[in-house]
């Protein structure tokens, strides 16, 4: 039972709870079942001695507190229950203030969720950028799709130029010395697409054939293995073929081909609509984008550090989870990028800092707006679980909490009171200064090799919009 709850500093409270009595003595009793088999005693087989003489061998404190590690989870629900608040991390600082054979009594401090202020939710202005296609656009879509349908043909006699596919062994050697990660066979190399480091495709250009020959390529300072950074070495390439891109004829006959259409008239519209379908959607997520910023910001709050962590522990997690269906451990991928654990968590606070306010605002609206969510509403959502991760509703009933779902459906009606009231305004357009910053192009950040994790870091975007919470049907399926 609870026997008192005060506020202890901001968000945390100090909390006193009691087990005495009879459910007391039941719980001891219950620790004795289910523990008796670790106590040894004279005369009787392991396990089969009674209570009272394994107290008498070992003390009469024996199975306390075997019943208080067993009771106390309970009790700590209970006693916030009562106390009528949310503890968004188990309880810390502890301490058995009393204890005998009536029952004990326990100390401890939790933190809880924070009181939230929120400005105005309805109604948030924000730009939306207006979309158009250009010809140029629907030209680039034609070029690509010409491109997937063309043919490699080899070049005979003719030196390797840009946009060819050559095909090579390469070794690379430091002082002398192969250096790891610098060896391939085989290997089509596109000549011009800057996949290898600046100054190695260069130097391919210009060779024919079973040529063998050695480039001489320096490493960027900024180059992810650090015992390669800024250092000189050689390439010994075999050359053993080169290719070249062979385009389709662009007519009436091609868009029939790989089309539903008959004419390059009607194919090009086709093009134009879904390019604009594609623009408008982007429009749309990034006007939402802008919405919730603007929400995040409306939050006013002293919000716990312990929040925050706990969300950078699971985006770190869902990443982690990434790189493993890559073949990557975390560890490899720190140390590619020569980062150790602190700094990755630094990296992912701001994000994780959005996070918390998102959903505190989104619960907030909850509040305010008196959404109710219907258990018709949770079976729902529960059997799209079921459908989408093909597991049977019963195994998803004992993996997902129905208050967990009933948070996130109310959370997602109160997203939806953001998202249709808002409101959309044009997007100033950027002066001509700004308008030649946003074309500037950045550099590459080249490569001797395409890595596993290089395609991690390449996929682990700096964070947009976090969302209301990852799904809980997400989270079982993962530890499934």
């Amino acid at each position: 039972m609870l026997k008192s709850c005060e506020k202890f500093e901001t968000n945390v409270y100090a909390l006193e709870v009691a087990l005495e009595g009879d459910a007391f003595k039941a719980a001891v009793t219950k620790a004795y079942t289910k523990t008796r088999g670790k106590y040894n005693v004279p005369g009787f087989r392991k396990g089969k001695a009674p209570k009272h003489i394994i107290e008498t061998y070992y003390g009469k404190e024996a199975f306390w507190y075997d019943a208080i590690d067993a009771e106390y989870p309970a009790l700590f629900e209970e006693a916030v229950k009562e106390a009528g608040i949310t503890p968004v991390a188990a309880p810390f600082d502890d301490e058995i203030a009393d204890m005998s054979e009536n029952g004990f009594t326990i100390k401890f401090k939790v933190t809880v969720k924070p009181e939230v202020e929120l400005k105005a939710y309805k109604g948030i202005k924000a730009e939306k950028e207006k979309v158009s296609v250009k010809k140029s656009e629907v030209k680039e879509e034609v070029e690509r799709a010409l491109e997937r349908d063309s043919k490699l043909v080899a070049v005979e006699g003719k030196a390797a130029k840009k946009g060819d596919i050559a095909t090579i062994d390469f070794e690379g050697f430091l002082d002398g010395v192969a250096f790891e990660g610098g060896k391939g066979e085989n290997y089509d190399l596109e000549l011009g697409s800057g996949n290898f480091i600046p100054g190695f495709e260069e130097q391919v250009i210009g060779h024919k054939a079973e040529e063998e020959f050695d480039i001489d390529v320096t490493f960027p300072e900024d180059y992810g293995a650090e015992d390669l950074a800024g250092k000189a070495v050689v390439f010994k390439i075999k050359l053993h073929k080169i290719m070249k891109k062979e385009l389709p004829k662009y007519d009436d006959e091609f868009v029939k081909d790989v089309s539903d259409f008959d004419t390059v008239a009607d194919y090009e519209k086709h093009l134009e609509e879904e390019i604009k379908a594609r623009k408008e959607a982007a429009a749309d997520r990034e006007f939402e984008n802008k919405v919730m910023d603007t929400l995040v910001d409306n939050v006013k709050a002293e919000i716990p550090a312990v929040m925050i962590e706990k969300e950078i522990d699971n985006q770190i997690n869902e990443f982690e989870y990434r790189l493993r269906s890559q073949g990557m451990s975390m560890d490899m991928y720190l140390q590619y990028l020569g980062m150790d654990v602190a700094a990755l968590r630094d990296s992912y606070k701001e994000g994780a800092e959005k996070q918390v306010k998102l959903r505190l605002a989104l619960e907030k609206i909850t509040e305010l707006e008196k959404i109710e969510i219907s258990e018709e509403d949770i079976e729902t959502e529960l059997k799209t679980y079921a459908d989408a991760y093909n597991m049977p509703l019963a195994k998803i009933k004992t993996l997902v909490s129905a208050e967990d779902v009933k948070a996130d459906l109310a959370c997602r009606k109160a997203m939806d009171i953001v998202k249709d009231t808002a409101v959309a305004g044009a997007k100033k357009k950027a002066a001509p200064k700004e308008e030649a910053e946003a074309e500037e192009k950045p550099a590459k950040k080249p490569a001797a090799k395409k890595t596993a994790a290089k395609k991690a870091d390449a996929e682990e975007k700096p964070a947009k919009k976090p969302a209301a919470k990852k799904s809980t049907a997400k989270k079982a399926a993962d530890a499934e």
